[in-house]
């Protein structure tokens, strides 16, 4: 850029020259001789503001390319270690739920450890309920639904209801997705999921609320979950059993004033008749399966202290799987898990909603 700015004008090399025959020499003798064409304007010269406009865009690019260079070395070593930390010998137990995590629409690796709790329980019904569900491009019911999953998402954020009514209208109009936006709280979230008609029992529950997570599990009575995923508060290290005072107008703040430690929710798992069967590398979430299905699937003993993942939400940032996500391939994944025919009746968004990586 500066360079170009301090180079002044190029003047243009002289065209070739074509031979003239005799007869256009001798018009040319005999005619007026032709004015002297203008001299060219002299250059502006360079002004130091524009030295300095010039010298700074050139600091501004060099600096976006090296924290480019700093962020892809920084997900490269942040893979590195998932791998080191996947290796470790007390993950090789192939009861064990670690090595099986993968990302496809997931914050972390949810999705895989989701499809192998279910490769070994079973998910008769294919129904889901998840609360905190976000703009529904990244969820952990997102992978099931493009599968042809139904549910019931529910968030209170106008902008994520906004979005999803804009992006997944085929799904609401053919009832393989209801939406409520709501607020949740203890006292009304049973009566939310009995209303939308899911049946006693359902394949998965996912809870992420970043507050009262606990006490709104603890509430729900009108369904049965054979799969609960809930984040955990993984800066508490079992046995340290700890847990917000319920709040119902809570707003998370990113501090640690948020959810239950992991002992506090295997706790309340028991009390529920659930086991706690693993956590995510990242530790951030938490499975458990109904007692009547988890047998001897899943390692044990199958304690908070055994199964705990230390907080690592810095690793969050390495799950970048594949190109930017698009409404319209969920939307045609379940339109033809279903049996339904694509394009639908009612009209798509022809915007691809995406997550920009």
């Amino acid at each position: 850029m500066l360079g170009k700015l301090l180079s002044g004008v190029v003047k243009p090399a002289p065209a070739a020259e074509v031979p003239e025959s005799a007869p256009v020499r001798a018009v040319q003798a005999h005619a007026a001789p032709e004015a002297a064409p203008p001299a060219p304007a002299p250059a502006a010269p360079v002004t130091i503001e524009q030295v300095a406009t010039a010298r700074l865009l050139d600091d501004v690019y060099f600096r976006r390319r090296q924290l480019e260079l700093l962020d892809r070395q920084a997900k490269f070593a942040g893979l590195q270690l998932i791998e080191a930390l996947l290796a470790q010998p007390a993950l090789a137990d192939p009861r064990r739920l670690e090595r099986h995590g993968g990302k496809t629409y997931s914050q972390n690796d949810e999705d895989g450890i989701l499809a192998e709790i279910f490769r070994r329980i079973g998910a008769p019904h294919r129904t889901f309920v998840e609360f905190g569900c976000g703009d529904g491009l990244e969820n952990n019911s997102t992978c099931l639904l493009a599968q042809g999953w139904r549910g019931l998402w529910m968030d209170g954020d106008e902008g994520n209801a906004a979005g999803i009514a804009r992006v997944y209208g085929p799904l609401l109009e053919c009832g393989l997705l209801k939406f409520n936006r709501v607020y949740i709280d203890r006292d009304n979230i049973d009566g939310l999921i009995a209303a939308a008609g899911l049946g006693t029992e359902i394949d998965l529950l996912s809870i992420d609320l970043d507050g009262n997570d606990y006490y709104i599990w603890e509430a729900i009575r009108s369904v049965s979950a054979r799969v609960v995923v809930m984040e955990y508060n993984g800066k508490y290290i079992p046995p340290h059993d700890w847990c917000m005072a319920y709040d119902p107008a809570h707003a998370w703040l990113g501090t640690d004033l948020m959810g239950a430690s992991l002992a506090a929710l295997a706790r309340l798992a028991d009390a529920k008749g659930y086991q706690l069967v693993g956590c995510n590398i990242t530790g951030s979430n938490a499975f458990f399966v109904r007692g009547d299905l988890a047998g001897d699937r899943f390692a044990q003993p199958a304690s908070a202290a055994h199964l705990y993942q230390p907080a690592r939400y810095e690793l969050s940032t390495c799950y970048k799987v594949g190109h930017p996500a698009s409404s319209l391939t969920i939307l045609q994944g379940a339109f033809a898990a279903a049996g339904l025919a694509w394009p639908p009746a009612a009209p798509v968004d022809s915007i691809s909603h995406v997550i920009l990586p």
